[in-house]
């Protein structure tokens, strides 16, 4: 079914954080790209957990059996969300940050000195600061380069690449530009040389279907709380490919996959956000299965968001004098419902601090995808004023921000 004006707005009923305030301006929250709002299935699933089992798994009583049920249901249902085989495929962390050094270190303990990575200089630092991290081993890190249409060099990727990559690092979408890399590509340039593929699709999880089956990644990470959960990171690994690597673990920690690579105790409470998270989700949608629902409804609502994007980008274009939207257009290529954009007479801070005053939340700077501020020229420019499109923004929003944006000159 189509995810239309109607349901956005019936979608903004479910989420207590767009209720109407009692003082000051209504918050028209544009800021998705940096976190999205939570619905109230997830904060009523997280508090039915703290009152009913909040308890460690596998003890031999029952509530520390159903904690050990609800986790293995949270793996099945972020497995049908990425389009993975199976619940072993799927393991949880503090964040994508945190998982994300957990796998360059295992992976770094099986490269020798002189090995190679490459890594691109439009990815977020949370995919590119672990693996520069195993310079300190002897490891040469490459970067793909990015051009000043906000896309990544292909012949520059397909040139950095030889028999020594050993590691292809790169976003499935900027959080910074809204790019969508062409994954196709860089799965068959990595498979030609022997490369592992790690995708960090954080930015991309929230506006498109997932199917890491399709992607053949051998690992792909992703936040929940980018889709309407909470914060819990999320690592996919290929069927084989983590008990291959060395990681880091505590003796008594359940050395099979997905497991391993998860020290410490679970957020538990918080995972059950997330499954809860998904099944709010797929209940946009239509299906007999879970994964048929995810998908139908992401599809439907990635449609919506991107026609608010386009009109934001249109608007930006016709209305705002002095105003450049940085990466590719939406005619152009695929692209994620975010528009960063610069002001010729205003500071991407100074907007974002009026905007804010306003009740309009978006944000500025460089969201930690320094290297790509930094490349495009505007590090010392104080970065991008960055918008970001969720399915429960709307077109009245989207106008109030370029009512606002013009009024600022």
């Amino acid at each position: 079914m189509a995810f239309s004006e109607h349901d956005s707005l019936r979608a903004r009923g479910d989420f207590p954080a767009l209720a109407p305030r009692r003082t000051g301006p209504e918050l028209a929250f544009l800021d998705g790209p940096g976190g999205s709002q939570v619905p109230r299935a997830v904060i009523d699933a997280i508090a039915e957990f703290y009152a009913t089992c909040n308890v460690n798994t596998h003890g031999n009583f029952p509530p520390s059996r159903e904690v050990d049920r609800r986790m293995l249901d949270a793996r099945a249902a972020v497995a049908a969300f990425l389009g993975a085989s199976s619940a072993d495929t799927v393991s949880f962390g503090q964040n994508m940050t945190t998982l994300n050094f957990a796998l360059s270190g295992a992976i770094g303990r099986t490269l020798a000195a002189g090995d190679e990575v490459v890594i691109t200089q439009l990815d977020h630092e949370a995919n590119r600061g672990p693996w520069l991290a195993l310079k300190d081993r002897g490891v040469v890190v490459q970067e793909v380069r990015l051009l000043e249409s906000g896309v990544l060099d292909t012949e520059d990727m397909a040139a950095k690449l030889s028999r020594r990559t050993k590691v292809l690092a790169l976003g499935a979408s900027s959080n910074a530009l809204g790019t969508v890399n062409d994954l196709a590509l860089a799965r068959r340039l990595s498979r030609e040389v022997g490369a592992l593929l790690v995708i960090d699709a954080v930015h991309y999880a929230p506006h498109f279907p997932l199917d890491v089956g399709a992607l053949d990644a051998d690992f792909l990470l992703c936040s929940a709380y980018k889709f309407y959960g909470p914060h819990v990171g999320i690592l996919y690994s290929k069927p084989g490919a983590l008990e291959r690597l060395p990681t880091l673990r505590l003796s008594v920690q359940d050395p099979a996959a997905p497991y391993r690579v998860e020290t410490g105790t679970l957020n538990h409470a918080a995972i059950e956000g997330v499954r809860a998270a998904i099944e709010y989700l797929a209940s946009w949608g239509t299906g007999t299965s879970l994964r048929e629902r995810i998908v139908d409804a992401m599809t439907s609502i990635s449609a919506y968001e991107h026609g608010l994007a386009r009109a934001c980008h249109e608007g930006l274009l016709r209305r705002i004098r002095g105003v450049k939207i940085w990466g590719p257009d939406f005619s152009a290529r695929a692209r994620a419902p975010t528009v960063s954009i610069t002001l010729e007479r205003h500071s991407a801070e100074a907007a974002a601090v009026t905007l804010g005053e306003q009740g309009i939340c978006v944000w500025d700077g460089n969201f930690y995808a320094a290297r790509a501020v930094e490349v495009l020229g505007l590090a010392d420019r104080g970065g991008l004023l960055r918008i970001g499109v969720s399915m429960y923004s709307s077109a009245a929003e989207i106008a109030r921000l370029l009512d606002a944006l013009e009024r600022l000159g």
